[in-house]
């Protein structure tokens, strides 16, 4: 396996699997252990923090909406319609990478994240950092995520907003060689 082969596989992941990617890159990257309950995904055992792992992949918006009459040719165009964006392009294109079902209660810093066609962007950011605008926040952090779920919410990575996590919160890049002898490594 090499890295382009590592990228499309991981494009090619669906939630609960996807996450557990990105939790298994943050873990061999910091060297954090198992969690100590089921609301984190990992422990930083020198410093007794609960960490919490959310990443994205970074798509181009999709140029035909899905209706009733488009459904159909939506499905087929989504194998053929190269949507993967690399780095250097971010800025060019519409993109919406939600982060979800963040509690801020129940870590104590957030390992979150975009892949994008070329590389990893890794960042970090504090529980204490994570606020709604009404609280002074910076990243659009919202705590309405459904309704009922108290103490969950979600914020999104776009074209727009991107520049501000990359001066505040950016910890890492990886390109996907780098990630494959990350994940490859003996533990």
């Amino acid at each position: 396996m090499d890295g382009e082969t590592l990228r499309e596989g991981i494009f090619a992941l669906r939630t609960r699997r996807f996450g557990s990617v990105a939790e298994c890159m943050v873990k061999r990257l910091r060297k954090y252990g198992k969690a100590k309950s089921l609301f984190h995904d990992l422990f930083d055992e020198q410093r007794g923090r609960r960490v919490e792992v959310k990443f994205s992949t970074v798509m181009k918006k999709a140029e035909r909406k899905v209706t009733e009459e488009t459904v159909l040719q939506c499905i087929e165009e989504a194998t053929a319609e190269q949507r993967l964006v690399a780095f250097p392009d971010w800025k060019r294109y519409q993109f919406d990478s939600n982060i979800q079902q963040v509690k801020r209660r129940k870590f104590d810093v957030l390992y979150y994240g975009l892949f994008f066609s070329d590389c990893v962007k890794i960042f970090r950011i504090k529980k204490s950092d994570i606020k709604t605008r009404e609280e002074g926040g910076d990243i659009g952090y919202s705590d309405k995520q459904h309704e009922g779920n108290v103490g969950e919410g979600q914020f999104h990575l776009t074209e727009k907003n991107l520049q501000i996590h990359l001066e505040k919160y950016f910890f890492k890049t990886l390109t996907y060689d780098e990630l494959y002898q990350l994940l490859a490594a003996e533990s």
